[in-house]
């Protein structure tokens, strides 16, 4: 597993790192890293058992700790993303926070607070997880926690409408202090930096600031505003002994709308708060001034962020899988970042891999880049679900077909769309296919069963292929371009000869309904998917049947919660809905509507392997078996336990407005849509109901050996040196930075061992190396001496570097002018010295025929 794009937040709570460079997002089971300096993203290969509610990361970025809707764990080791340890809470947790000091980890545990010993990432415990104490007192569930930061106290607020000071350790004579007064529910509780005040903010907009209470002798006025104290406690339990009373109310006075999120910053005193409209807030404290108050999302903001120091806000918008990183200072964002609102159901990748497109039942085309993980276009000009999107194989065109009758072209130079091809009369396009020199597009309708044609250059419709007596499900040009092949639900598969003068049509007829079809890369095989989960090879020169593969026992897994028999009687799910050949030919990858992704070598028609796309039991069809004691529970809705009231409302049915009484099914299922190999034969993507899962060849973390050591100073590397081990001095080097030492151990090595240091060199240094390459070409003699590591570094990681060319490519460009700077500099000396030549080779001869004479 590689990477998940297509979704960015699903639900629970978004953390910012200790260095404030990177965000890290709950999407479904998973938890994704989202790189904000280096603009990259990546999702952690660890699952839980069902959808993240909330996560945390301890303050040395050591520790991470994902906990799920059931309250089981996940411990995990952040910077090398493998799971320590297991862990059950036993209760679903609302809120876990790691102390300051990262000893502690407090976990909201029903009514109670329990507060275990932080485990150690290094060692391999038995039982890892040491219970410390557990606190009562509320009297229902507790919603969050708010250390001190000295890490002795913590704040605790609850649905019952009271906020909490506990002490980690007993005090002799501390009873915990109970901070009353609110309407609503107390979503958070802070401390400010000087913990001499403490603030509450609850659902329905009010904020209490909390101070010393004055001592009675003094007390002359009743106001919320006399309350400075005359002789305030000291020590390291002033927070302990003080005593707490209200001393300003304050109110946000947003008309209809509630706190969803919040979140506060300390050193700055900055009060960030979510509302259920969309709308975010900044507030300054104590004195309550409104920096700015801005709409970021048509949704309600469901967990908000801000970074260690303070220039970053992050929000989250569960419904519509909003992820936004907000500059507050420059309002500007940093990152904005949305998938489909509904199921995706198609992809395709770019002819270079480098992009992903994808369409959804939103009615969306979204373009992702499969290095960032990140998407930089949308398109919304379709009004209707997109059925297929499809790269042309020249040039940096896509389309796309839908069912709201119309065929786009989209232009990724420009991102505009510059062509819509429609039919003479309206109907709804299901399949679509593209000639490989992307002159024809065709796409297949569903209600009257034609397959249309156009040109793209003119936009005129060229043809209209008619013969089919049902819906048209997949379309597909051969390699070669000269055939088209349509498969439909009338069980047969048509290879139409489009651009010969015959028109020949050539009709396989297959005993079940056609669902998918790919050619082999040399267009001489076409593999055919049907219903009843046989995968059909014909030779497309003989039009005969050379193989079959009987998939249904390979493809189906899973009962859902509603299915009256078990997984392996059940019809449904056991058919692949989507195949692709690798870029090779030799394997045939296919998915369909199960949990399964299943490979096939295509000569020998076994199967090589197997994937589990999610394991995440929140989704229905992941469980082989269901338990019997739960059978009836799938039946049961259990929106009406939704703490929020729009939550609980269904208004799916159209002019529903107090919810509908329609028997509804909440769980997605998981399934795969759409299968696609990568050109460059190194990935493969599904598009799935967790988003668009990416499996690759290419280990994304790349061990460094000079991480493990310690002692890397200018002594240590010239010692390195003389010992002549060149590519340890050089690593070092890099390690520590410093120019004049990079370049006295790069021009230490023999120029007959440049090429064995290239292949050796770890990948993590390789754009160093070329741009230290690059900027010494602009000054250097060693003209030959640096076109060897040039050549070295391209010919030993040309296609790592050719898979992140984009990342790359500023040093690209230095490279390139210091090379033609070279050549120019040559090409002059040439000139100099041909002229010179000519010169004296003229004197030569007129001094011999001076001679002569």
């Amino acid at each position: 597993f590689s990477n998940l794009c297509g979704t960015v937040y699903r639900q629970g709570n978004i953390v910012f790192t200790p260095d404030g460079s990177s965000v890290l997002s709950p999407v479904g089971n998973r938890v994704s890293v989202f790189d904000l300096v280096n603009n990259k993203s990546r999702t952690f290969a660890f699952e839980n058992r069902h959808n993240i509610s909330a996560i945390a990361l301890s303050p040395d970025a050591n520790i991470l700790v994902s906990v799920d809707e059931e309250g089981r764990a996940l411990l995990v080791n952040f910077k090398r993303g493998t799971t320590l340890h297991h862990f059950n809470f036993k209760k679903p947790v609302e809120d876990i926070q790691f102390s300051p000091d990262g000893k502690f980890i407090a976990v909201t545990h029903g009514p109670h607070v329990q507060v275990w010993k932080t485990p150690n990432h290094l060692l391999r415990e038995f039982a890892p997880f040491v219970l410390h104490r557990t606190y009562t007192g509320h009297h229902d569930d507790v919603l969050s926690i708010r250390w001190s930061t000295d890490s002795r106290f913590f704040l605790t607020t609850s649905r019952d409408m009271t906020a909490r000071l506990f002490t980690l350790d007993p005090l002799e004579g501390y009873r915990p202090k109970t901070f009353t007064g609110h309407r609503d529910i107390i979503l958070r509780a802070y401390f400010s930096s000087d913990h001499k005040s403490i603030y509450t903010v609850s659902r329905d907009g009010a904020v209490f600031e909390w101070c010393q209470k004055r001592s009675e002798r003094s007390a002359e006025g009743d106001s919320d505003e006399e309350m400075l104290s005359d002789n305030e406690p000291t020590g390291q339990d002033a927070i302990a002994l003080t005593r707490w009373g209200i001393a300003k109310r304050h109110y946000f006075n947003q008309a209809h709308t509630k706190v969803t999120s919040c979140t506060f910053h300390p050193p700055s005193n900055l009060l960030v708060v979510g509302f259920s409209s969309g709308v975010f807030g900044l507030w300054e404290l104590p004195d309550f001034v409104n920096i700015h108050t801005l709409s970021i999302s048509q949704e309600r903001i469901s967990s908000c962020a801000i970074s260690p120091s303070g220039e970053w806000l992050a929000f989250g918008a569960k419904k519509l899988g909003q992820l936004l990183v907000w500059e507050w200072q420059s309002e500007s964002y940093v990152l904005k970042q949305q998938g489909h609102y509904f199921d995706m159901n198609t992809l395709s990748y770019s002819a270079d891999g480098q992009n992903v497109a994808t369409g959804g039942d939103d009615g969306k085309v979204k373009v992702w880049n499969t290095t960032s993980g990140f998407c930089f276009v949308t398109f919304s000009e379709h009004t209707a679900a997109v059925s297929t999107v499809e790269f042309a194989k020249q040039g940096q065109v896509l389309f796309s077909a839908s069912l709201d009758g119309t065929v786009r072209g989209y232009d990724l130079i420009r991102y505009r769309n510059f062509r819509t091809f429609t039919s003479p009369t309206p109907v709804q396009f299901s399949a679509l296919a593209v000639d490989p020199s992307g002159e024809v597009v065709a796409a297949g309708s569903t209600d009257s069963f034609e397959v249309f044609m156009w040109s793209v250059q003119t936009g005129k419709l060229l043809d209209v292929l008619t013969g089919h007596e049902a819906r048209i499900s997949c379309l597909a040009f051969s390699p070669t371009g000269n055939i088209l092949v349509s498969g439909s639900w009338d069980e047969s598969v048509r290879l139409w000869s489009v651009f010969g003068r015959s028109r020949q049509v050539d009709p396989f007829m297959l005993g079940s309904e056609v669902l998918a079809v790919a050619f082999r890369p040399d267009g001489r095989e076409l593999a055919v998917s049907t219903l009843n989960g046989q995968i059909a090879f014909w030779d497309t020169e003989k039009h005969k049947q050379t193989s079959l593969i009987e998939g249904r026992k390979d493809v189906s897994g899973g009962r859902k919660q509603d299915d009256r028999v078990t997984a392996a009687n059940s019809a449904s799910g056991k058919a692949f809905n989507s195949l692709a050949y690798t870029a090779d030919g030799s394997c045939l990858i296919g998915g369909g509507n199960s949990k399964y992704v299943v490979i096939y070598d295509a000569r020998e028609g076994v199967m090589v392997k197997k994937f589990q796309i999610s394991e995440n039991l929140s989704l229905d069809g992941t469980e082989e078996y269901l338990d019997s004691r739960k059978a009836g529970e799938a039946d049961i809705d259990d929106r009406g336990d939704e703490s929020e009231l729009e939550d609980r409302l269904d208004t799916t049915l159209p002019g529903a407005r107090n919810g509908d009484m329609s028997k509804r099914k909440y769980r997605p299922e998981a399934r795969t849509k759409c299968v696609r190999f990568s050109p460059t034969g190194r990935s493969w993507a599904a598009a799935s109901t967790d988003g668009l899962l990416i499996y690759s060849l290419d280990d994304a973390i790349t061990f460094d050996p000079f991480d493990l050591t310690v002692d890397l100073t200018p002594s240590s590397i010239l010692a390195t040196l003389q010992r002549k081990e060149y590519l340890k001095a050089l690593v070092m080097a890099f390690r520590l930075n410093e120019k004049p030492l990079i370049q006295r151990a790069y021009e230490s090595v023999p120029p007959s061992d440049i090429n064995l240091l290239a292949r050796e060199l770890p990948v993590v240094y390789v754009s160093a190396m070329l741009k230290f390459v690059a900027g010494h070409m602009e000054s250097s003699v060693h003209m030959e001496f640096d076109l060897l590591w040039a050549r070295a570094l391209l010919l030993a990681h040309g296609r790592y570097l050719r898979d992140r060319s984009t990342e790359f490519a500023s040093v690209f460009r230095a490279l390139q002018r210091g090379i033609s700077d070279f050549q120019t500099a040559i090409a002059k000396t040439s000139d100099e010295n041909t002229s010179t030549m000519t010169y004296l080779v003229d004197q030569a001869k007129l001094r011999g025929e001076a001679r002569k004479s």
